[in-house]
């Protein structure tokens, strides 16, 4: 087993935080294992979803790092789709990142997700870039939204979850098919290298879709045994441009069922990945 993978994964904050421990490591797999812990669940002992996506991204990434060297640092993800086939409810899970094609400095890989039993809990596509020692590339900066707040009667759901609330992340506005979510820099999120983790960067994003889906179904019934994730979700994508900053924010918006960016958020922020999300840079 690589030292530097297995560094990378006991060193960064964000790991430790889940629960994260690298299993296996071969030449053409990675295996990610992580017991269920309630602080990682939603209501009804369901697995948050961004928690499996948060270990595919590490054990794709494990691979990645192993099969391609230390030397290729450092790496981003810059292709990430996910379906969610099933709930995993209060069992540990595992992440095997499998090997499709390797390049000069990039790697393509099928991650499966699954639990106790072996039931499929997720499926995930991911390419990881190793950027040969270049810096990161320029993101554009945002003009800024509106920059009203007006968190709307989610905001209080968002803080009782405790996965979501434990990322630090907070509904700031929430309106007219429009949503907006913060999270701001917290040591519990980080990565080896002192940036965010790019699997909380994943939770922030599978947050998002999931207040803005479920806030109707919310709102008009009294809550149930987790009714979001007994239902699958088919493949976001969310590739990465860049290795994370420090924070970041996400916003849609949603014209009917078809979901795209809204007007750009606030000055100050660049993108940092397509479509959802931006990253505030560090002072």
């Amino acid at each position: 087993m690589s030292d530097f993978v297995n560094n990378w994964v006991e060193q960064s904050a964000y790991c430790q935080t889940l629960g994260m421990r690298l299993a296996s490591l071969r030449d053409d797999a990675a295996a990610i294992a992580l017991p269920f812990i309630e602080a990682n669940a939603n209501p009804g002992n369901a697995l948050h979803g961004g928690v499996a996506a948060s270990a595919s991204v590490t054990a794709a990434h494990a691979l990645a790092r192993h099969v391609l060297g230390e030397e290729t640092g450092p790496w981003h993800s810059m292709d990430f789709q996910i379906n969610y086939l099933a709930a995993a409810i209060g069992e540990d899970i595992q992440a095997t990142a499998r090997l499709l094609r390797r390049g000069k400095e990039l790697c393509f890989m099928a991650v499966d997700v699954t639990g106790d039993d072996g039931k499929a809990i997720a499926q995930c596509s991911i390419a990881v870039r190793g950027r040969l020692g270049r810096d990161g590339i320029e993101t554009p900066m945002a003009a800024g939204d509106h920059g009203e707040v007006e968190p709307g009667f989610m905001g209080d759901r968002i803080a009782a979850n405790p996965f979501i609330s434990g990322r630090g992340i907070a509904m700031d506005f929430m309106r007219d098919g429009q949503v907006r979510l913060l999270m701001p820099w917290q040591d519990s999120n980080g990565d080896q290298g002192g940036g965010m983790h790019e699997g909380a960067a994943l939770a922030l994003l599978d947050t998002e879709p999931c207040v803005r889906g479920q806030s109707r179904a919310w709102a008009s019934s009294r809550p149930r045994r987790h009714r979001s994730r007994h239902r699958s979700w088919p493949r976001p994508q969310r590739p990465i441009w860049s290795p994370m900053a420090m924070s970041a924010i996400a916003i849609t918006r949603c014209i009917g069922m078809i979901l795209r960016s809204p007007t750009p958020p606030r000055a100050g922020w660049s993108h940092a990945a397509r479509g959802s999300i931006v990253s505030l840079p560090s002072d």
